[in-house]
């Protein structure tokens, strides 16, 4: 099967993205009868297609030459991707709500839209990409790397001037575009850039003056409506309550009492935290739509990721978690119409039942008790979630070489050795 190095994964991302960049620039210069730099950044990306398509060519391979599997997949991830980076542009700057929170409002012309992006993918896929995939190939290791480094390198200076830029006073940006000249270097990044977003959107300087304005009036709640906080919170909650919930489920259906946690301490299921997460995105502007249309979401979307994290598994770490290869119906062994049923379900539930009495209580939470924990949290979730992909990493590779390089491998080794590991996660299988 067809593997691609973190290098081959980046250089993609930025390759596509400049390709959807040309195509949305030429379509709306075409349209609008000039020149029209869109996208939220001001380099030559456009980052949500990049994203789409690196995650996509990640996974096609696993999916053979079933069409139709490929197809739901890449509409699938169009629509997930296109939501998120809507939501957390808007949440990360101050860009109105209107210009930033695009796609997935399960409205058929956006469903229209990703079935016609997923048919190009296909196209582009089975067509372009192996000529991609030619040239890729023919390119010096050091030539890919420095591009991918250069790339990566332009793309976060212009992500922290496009924050500084959306996120300073807007009132002092407005004056200094209509004076049309700065006196000190940041002013002037500031100008600029909201420049070319008034360009690219006419109108979003005054409505997101209009929000922020409506804003600094209320009352101070926090993690109010789709925020970070309130994230965070509900890939915590949902991240415990999914790891109870499965233990008992394999202890009680299978007989087989094990850990179902994702991290080395504590009970916490990443898979059913980051679902959650993912689920309340995308689906969030179908709560006063019918059941069907959210169970069909819940469906696409939870075989989708269902599929893409045992992909990721083993991609990064060697090994996979759960197989479904011997029941009826499965997809490659990493999902199966059974489960997505369940995903349907489930999406109802949560959408319908469970999530807005919770994100009500989430919002009782004194402010500045909510910030604190809220960041605590954080930083021990990060700190676990890193010490368990370092083990999970060094438990692959100590079976090609056992010896430890250095320091860190040495504490690897010697806290979590196989056999601690294989306690911990006695269903992890190791994948060549």
């Amino acid at each position: 099967m067809l593997t691609y190095s973190l290098y081959d994964i980046l250089f993609y991302f930025l390759l596509y993205g400049f390709l959807g960049w040309v195509v949305e620039v030429c379509y709306y210069s075409i349209r609008d009868r000039h020149f029209v730099n869109r996208g939220f950044l001001s380099l030559p990306l456009q980052e949500p297609c990049g994203i789409s398509y690196a995650l996509l060519i990640l996974i096609m391979p696993s999916l053979g030459r079933r069409f139709v599997i490929q197809f739901i997949a890449a509409s699938t991830v169009f629509a997930v991707v296109d939501s998120l980076s809507g939501v957390f542009t808007h949440r990360l700057s101050r860009l109105s709500r209107m210009e930033t929170e695009t796609a997935f409002t399960g409205t058929r012309k956006n469903w229209l839209e990703m079935v016609v992006r997923a048919a190009i993918f296909l196209l582009i896929y089975h067509i372009v990409h192996p000529i991609f995939l030619t040239g890729v190939s023919l390119l010096p290791a050091w030539l890919e790397r420095t591009i991918v480094w250069a790339g990566m390198i332009l793309l976060a200076v212009d992500l922290i001037g496009t924050l500084y830029a959306t996120r300073s006073p807007l009132s002092a940006a407005s004056e200094e575009i209509t004076r049309g000249h700065t006196q000190q270097l940041a002013n002037r990044i500031t100008s600029h850039i909201w420049r070319r977003l008034e360009r690219a959107y006419p109108g979003i300087r005054e409505t997101g003056a209009a929000e922020a304005a409506d804003a600094a009036g209320e009352k101070i709640i926090f993690a109010k409506g789709l925020c970070g906080d309130k994230i965070i919170w509900i890939f915590l909650i949902c991240a415990l309550l999914g790891d109870i919930i499965e233990t008992f489920y394999c202890g009680l259906v299978n007989g087989q009492w094990m850990n179902r946690s994702s991290v080395l301490y504590g009970p916490f299921s990443f898979v059913w935290g980051i679902g959650a997460v993912v689920l309340t995105v995308a689906l969030r502007q179908m709560m006063d739509k019918s059941d069907r249309y959210i169970f069909v979401g819940g469906f696409l979307i939870g075989g989708t990721y269902e599929y893409m994290c045992s992909v990721f598994t083993e991609l990064v770490f060697g090994t996979v978690f759960w197989d479904y290869s011997d029941m009826p119906l499965n997809i490659g062994g990493r999902t199966n119409v059974l489960f997505c049923f369940f995903w349907g379900i489930l999406a109802v539930v949560w959408v319908k039942i469970l999530y807005p009495p919770l994100s009500r209580q989430i919002e009782k939470i004194p402010p500045l008790a909510g910030k604190i924990v809220t960041w605590v949290i954080v930083f021990l979730m990060v700190c676990n979630g890193l010490l368990t992909a370092g083990a999970m990493v060094r438990y692959d590779t100590r079976q090609e070489r056992p010896e430890a390089r250095g320091m860190v491998e040495e504490f690897i080794d010697e806290q979590y050795d196989d056999a601690f590991m294989e306690a911990r996660w006695p269903n992890m299988i190791g994948v060549e």
